[in-house]
């Protein structure tokens, strides 16, 4: 039998691929960052390879990496399978939907009565995240960013597409046409930790030929749900994407701001957990969000 790499090395690779960063790895497996990059080291020592292309900001993987990543999918996801069955017993099946705090927030739990009509058998279980944080593990998970080649089982399910909003009250009060916007008479809500990830003030006004433009006003977030609130309790403008904040849009507590949309090849991507893309429930889960645009009422 071939003698297998330290478990440990393995987990901290697959951990620091999931979640994109070291950082990231460390929280998840409670360790220090320094510890995650010991234990890839020794494990590419031990393969006698690199995983990844230093040379990369970020890094990225190498075709090895990639060849390791696909098997410990594969293998981690059979486990994980085989541990839920073993956990669930004869009880009811459950499964768990995960993905960033915004989406779960503003696109799923607008949905959740037609998604219990849909699944009355199952035991659905919801997960947040915010950037940076561990990916919880669920069967059916979605994520924020670039299309990832090394994951050709994800499907968008919605496209960058950045535009400001305000709550309709608020623009009335500052005497400012949502038609005819001076953004040097408004609040702008801003989200500092997820500049390099999505969209924020900065990025847009540049991309839509204002980059020197100067609000009166900045009010800065750690969490997208915190922001989204700000504004509908009419405490400044902020940034939506299409299709996530259309429950607000629709009834009229936001209204979109006359101007140019700002769109890049980022967007959510949901995919089910490696090892359980055939199984019934998830393919049915999965269908069920890759075509379900229609909100509760």
């Amino acid at each position: 039998m071939i003698s297998l790499p330290s478990f440990s090395g393995l987990t901290a690779f697959y951990a620091a691929v999931r979640n994109g960063s070291l950082t990231g790895a460390a929280s998840e497996l409670n360790v220090s960052q320094p510890a995650i990059s010991r234990r890839i080291a020794a494990l590419e020592a031990d393969l006698g390879c690199r995983l990844f292309d230093r040379t990369h900001k970020p890094a990225r993987l190498t075709e090895e990496g990639r060849v390791l990543v696909r098997a410990l999918r594969s293998g981690f996801g059979q486990i994980e399978q085989a541990v839920d069955v073993l956990r669930q017993g004869n009880g009811k099946q459950a499964i768990t939907i995960s993905g960033p705090s915004g989406f779960v927030a503003f696109w799923l739990i607008p949905r959740l009565e037609n998604l219990k009509v849909a699944f009355p058998e199952l035991t659905i279980r919801i997960m947040s995240h915010e950037h940076g944080e561990a990916t919880p593990t669920s069967e059916v998970s979605v994520r924020f960013g670039l299309p990832d080649p090394t994951q050709p089982s994800e499907t968008r399910i919605l496209s960058e597409d950045v535009f400001p909003v305000a709550n309709p009250l608020y623009l009335a009060r500052k005497e400012v046409s949502a038609s005819d916007v001076d953004y040097t008479r408004l609040t702008l809500l801003t989200m500092q930790s997820g500049r390099r990830h999505w969209y924020d003030w900065p990025a847009w006004l540049e991309a839509t030929g204002k980059p020197q433009l100067e609000p009166r006003q900045l009010m800065d977030f750690n969490n997208y749900a915190m922001l989204v609130n700000a504004a509908l309790a009419g405490q400044g403008v902020c940034l939506s994407w299409a299709g996530l904040l259309d429950s607000f849009l629709e009834t009229g507590a936001l209204v979109r701001i006359a101007g140019p949309s700002v769109t890049s090849q980022r967007g959510y991507f949901v995919a089910a957990r490696d090892g359980l893309a055939a199984r019934p429930d998830v393919i049915a889960v999965l269908d069920w969000i890759q075509t379900h645009d229609g909100l509760s009422i």
